[in-house]
């Protein structure tokens, strides 16, 4: 059933938030009555309590934060409790939001009542950087429609030179202060992205209500100035995305502030898009790219190269997706239809989602196990007396024992364990058999970390980097409504909070696998082969970057497997490979087989229920296929 949407233009206009002043306002009442919607002495002493017993007993990067940035968010809090009542609730909810970002952290956020739901603050234009990191250049690459900026020569390829009468660069490194990011490039890529949208659900509004904009049409023109006021958009939850208070729900690692900004973006610039997907239509993103059923997670299409010629090229705009076997079905169709001479898989700017739904898609492009991410607690009497409750024992079991056992061997953490069962992991097996390429950059955060840290540490291909690393969100991502459910009839149970406070917080540490076993994602990211963006990439589709890609899988080993039924044959198409092994239900049906490139024919068993092809190469699996035969 399609959901009812108000008209694009409506939807992208939003409202100015001079008109919400209310936002911008700075209230020096010491301390209103809690009738007035504002939080009174003993409010804002349940806010503190909750945030001192969530962090110290359930933040699983307290101690990394500790060390990594020389501060104590728990003594500052305990500090905040012994004069909370003296200060006014702008001073107050500035202190506890100051607190929480000096985390560094976009899985732990701190939203006071003043902010408003789901809602984005915009101006209606994206900027992105090129050129090398100690000479950038800021391009404006996307304007939105001409009924929303009303200087015409303000459009696409302009060069932006100030922001307010700052210099444009330095503009951004200011604003980087006040942003999450473990990485210096982090930050400033964060703060670049929040300069134009910033979700007002997790943070504050911003300071004025319109930006005096200085550019240039080109080098050697004269500057020109546009005014631009900020308005506020609804942009909406992804339709098939993880509702709150589902199961799901426990197993998400995302920034929900960067999921807000992503959806905004997608209202201003792809609206035709966002409308199908509220409307629940199988669309395609533009001319030329395919038809999918998870338009605002996926799109694909062919890309003409320099090295290759045509190479698929599957964008993964986020994990946000409850009905993760359909998603995992949908890549697997699109990957159908793609080219197997090789494929780029782009996650830039990928907020994260549900966890199981990005490590099972790695899967698809490889021939071996894929072995997931890890998760750990921090061992501490809070966590251990919510993994002893009843309530809890689906979702913490496995970590019990472990966290018993830090009573006595001192350990910080609990025994790091998957969320993903493995079993999952290996459930549909590969679908694609050419050489892949991964491309990130230090927007790709949470579960987007967690599909970068899988595709490297499970050698499924090259990862090629925009900046120094990925985001580094290294947890999956608990609600204090999630914290309060767990606590309930523990000694630790937490007080309600006023109506409108919230937060979310890392709960389990992610560490990685394979070669770089146990460690942490949280503050330090997956590299790759680093890569910056030039100006063709920002203004024509990433034409630099993708050719780019092109030339590392041009450098990789090919081979083939291609397997079709036929009524008493199957018949196999390879390439590059010289051993052949044919399993029935996980049991071999005859001896390895040496062949040569070309179609073989082998019967087709009569039963069992999934026959399974291994190729190799120099006696490395290279190729696996599982096809049913029942």
């Amino acid at each position: 059933m399609a959901i009812k949407t108000p008209s694009l233009l409506k939807a992208q206009t939003g409202e100015l938030l001079s008109e919400r002043a209310s936002l911008l306002k700075v209230s020096h009442a010491k301390v209103p009555s809690a009738a007035d919607g504002h939080l009174d002495a003993s409010d804002r002493e349940v806010v503190v309590d909750v945030l001192l017993t969530a962090i110290g007993g359930a933040y699983c990067h307290l101690l990394q934060k500790r060390a990594g940035y020389a501060n104590d968010p728990v003594q500052a809090l305990q500090l905040l409790r012994t004069h909370a009542a003296d200060m006014s609730e702008a001073e107050f909810h500035m202190i506890v939001t100051g607190i929480i970002v000096d985390l560094r952290d976009a899985h732990t956020v701190y939203a006071g009542p003043k902010s408003l739901a789901d809602a984005v603050a915009r101006l209606p234009f994206l900027v992105e950087q090129c050129g090398r990191s100690d000479a950038p250049s800021f391009l404006v690459t996307k304007v939105g429609r001409t009924a929303l900026v009303k200087d015409p020569g303000f459009r696409p390829g302009v060069c932006l030179e100030t922001w307010n009468g700052v210099p444009f660069e330095r503009a951004v490194a200011i604003h980087a202060d006040r942003e999450t990011g473990g990485r210096p490039d982090a930050r400033l890529a964060r703060a670049l992205e929040s300069l134009t949208f910033r979700s007002l659900q997790y943070g504050p509004p911003p300071d004025e209500m319109w930006v005096d904009i200085g550019y240039r049409e080109r080098a050697g023109k004269p500057l020109r100035e546009v005014r631009i006021p900020w308005r506020i958009v609804w942009p909406g939850r992804a339709a098939g995305g993880v509702r709150p208070g589902a199961h799901a729900a426990l197993r998400v690692a995302v920034s929900p502030a960067a999921e807000q900004v992503r959806r905004a973006k997608k209202l201003m610039f792809s609206g035709r898009q966002w409308r199908a997907e509220n409307q629940r239509r199988e669309m395609a993103r533009e001319a030329g790219w395919l038809r999918t059923r998870f338009p605002d997670a996926l799109s694909a299409r062919l890309v003409r190269t320099k090295a290759l010629g045509d190479i698929g090229y599957l964008r993964i705009w986020t994990f946000d997706v409850e009905d993760h076997e359909a998603f995992i079905a949908e890549v697997t169709r699109l990957l159908e239809q793609l080219p197997d001479v090789g494929l780029v898989v782009d996650v830039r700017g990928n907020p994260g989602g549900l966890i199981w739904a990005a490590e099972r898609v790695l899967q698809l492009f490889t021939p071996n196990k894929v072995s997931p991410t890890r998760f750990s607690l921090a061992a501490t009497p809070l966590t251990r007396a919510m993994a002893r409750s009843a309530f809890n024992r689906m979702e913490l079991e496995p970590w019990i024992a472990s966290l018993e056992s830090a009573i006595s061997t001192g350990e910080a953490y609990s025994q790091a364990l998957p969320i993903t069962d493995p079993s999952w992991c290996d459930d549909v097996g590969q679908r694609y058999g050419g050489p892949v390429v991964c491309v990130a950059d230090a927007n790709t955060y949470s579960s987007g970390d967690l599909f970068c840290a899988g595709f490297v540490d499970n050698e499924i291909g090259a990862l090629v980097c925009v900046g120094q690393a990925t985001g580094a969100g290294g947890a999956n991502v608990w609600t204090s409504q999630d914290l309060a459910d767990a606590l309930e009839g523990t000694e630790f149970e937490l007080p309600r909070l006023p109506d409108g406070v919230s937060f979310t917080m890392a709960f389990r540490r992610a560490v990685r696998c394979g070669d770089a076993a146990g460690v942490p994602i949280e503050d330090l990211g997956v590299a790759g082969i680093p890569y910056a963006m030039t100006k063709r990439d920002v203004l024509e589709g990433n034409a630099d970057l993708i050719d780019y890609c092109a030339q590392v899988l041009a450098g990789a080993p090919r081979t083939r497997l291609q397997v079709a039924l036929a009524k008493s044959d199957v018949i196999v198409t390879t390439a590059g490979l010289d051993e052949l092994e044919v399993y029935v239900d996980g049991r071999p049906v005859e001896a390895v087989r040496p062949i040569v490139d070309g179609v073989l024919k082998i019967v087709r068993p009569t039963a069992g229920r999934m026959l399974e092809l291994v190729g190799r190469r120099a006696g490395v699996v290279a190729q696996r296929r599982r096809v049913p035969i029942a």
